[in-house]
């Protein structure tokens, strides 16, 4: 039996998290060949270098495709979707997969499908059906249209694709890749990596032993003129409690320039000297940081998923993750200083971890793996080469 060409495409630094125990499965199965393409802001050193903690991790690069255009508005991403289309077009050409993987809902996503969908190549959705705040959940659900193999992450993800009108056979809740990393952070006791020796940051020396809160907040990108308004009533709300911050630059969105003004804007005229600032950090220890945290704030995808399997106390701000499902762990909360403060005392001060198996067991890249290698559908569909 050939091996199936499986063709991962990873655009960005927080999809490489939502897939990589799966890319590690495929490139170990026996009937699977792994075909990893890199492209868009995981290639960029000012969204974190992805690709340098992909290569470290030991897998090999196929292609690497530069889209992204700079403007950080709905015209630049239109734009980059738009490069994104062409130049993985041709890449799928060259690599000749027998499938090939789109990931959850990040605005550059849609150009993997439409690429794969137009040659008739087999496309293989990973975390359709979920539901959120912005741009996201329209580019989410045109992937689950455009995809033929459907890998959830949830129950009520399932039944949401299913209701889109999806073939029931084909839609499988394999439970979220990343939940993977999160079991096996629990697991490890033993880790001990100080986060400011290993990658440094920009801020002040933190002392942590009296706790410590993370804090990861993108732009919304239906209201992207006000992404620097918004992480400035964050920053305020943080330096006034005066708890020691880890900071985390956001993702490459519509209004990720003005939430980067912002940042920048009142680091060097207020110089918080409870906050130190990361471009990125490698998964396993980005989890083990959230941990022993007292609590994740800010609006990221991570507190809704592995917050809520850990049991990290969360504070979500805004809209982004609107109507996501979502654990007890969670306490939402609109852009409002005092409202912000309060509801970080509130989770800071709560007894017991609030751990919750939503979006899996732990076990999402071994059968995500399974699934690719026992399909009738990559194997019975005609490609176009």
């Amino acid at each position: 039996m050939n091996k199936r060409k499986i063709c991962a495409v990873v655009t960005a630094r927080p999809s490489y998290s939502r897939i990589k125990t799966a890319l590690k499965a495929i490139q170990e199965h026996p009937n699977l060949e792994l075909q990893l393409v890199v492209a868009g802001s995981a290639l960029l050193g000012r969204y974190g270098n992805a690709v340098n903690v992909i290569e470290k991790d030991g897998f090999k690069i196929d292609e690497k495709v530069f889209m992204v255009l700079e403007g950080e508005n709905p015209t630049a991403m239109a734009k980059t979707t738009g490069l994104g289309v062409m130049e993985l077009s041709n890449v799928f050409y060259n690599l000749k997969p027998d499938a090939v993987i789109t990931i959850a809902d990040r605005f550059e996503t849609i150009a993997t499908s439409i690429a794969a969908a137009y040659q008739n190549i087999p496309l293989v959705h990973i975390q359709g059906g979920e539901v959120t705040g912005n741009i996201d959940e329209k580019v989410r659900h045109a992937n689950t249209k455009l995809a033929d193999l459907h890998l959830v992450a949830s129950e009520d993800a399932k039944e949401r694709v299913i209701k889109l009108g999806e073939n029931p056979e084909y839609v499988l809740n394999t439970g979220c890749p990343s939940i993977d990393i999160a079991k096996q952070v629990l697991a490890n006791t033993k880790h001990n990596v100080n986060p400011i020796e290993k990658y440094g940051g920009v801020g002040a020396n933190l002392d942590i032993s009296n706790g410590y809160l993370v804090v990861m907040q993108h732009p919304e990108t239906n209201r992207y003129k006000s992404a620097r308004e918004d992480v400035l009533c964050t920053l305020k709300a943080i330096h006034e409690l005066n708890i020691p911050t880890f900071w985390f630059w956001p993702n490459v969105d519509a209004g990720s320039d003005g939430t980067s003004n912002g940042i920048r804007y009142y680091r060097e005229n207020f110089n918080p000297k409870n906050i130190r600032f990361f471009k990125n950090m490698e998964p396993n220890d980005f989890l083990h940081l959230l941990k022993n945290s007292d609590c994740l704030v800010g609006n990221s995808s991570v507190g809704i998923r592995e917050c809520s399997f850990i049991g990290v106390p969360t504070v979500n701000i805004g809209t982004r993750q609107n109507r996501r499902q979502r654990g007890k762990n969670v306490l939402d909360v609109a852009y409002d200083k005092d409202l912000i403060k309060t509801a970080i005392q509130e989770r800071i001060s709560q007894k017991g971890r609030l751990s919750e198996h939503i979006y899996g067991d732990g076990n999402s890249g071994k059968q995500i793996a399974e699934a690719l290698a026992n399909t009738k559908l990559i194997a019975h569909k005609t490609i176009m080469y």
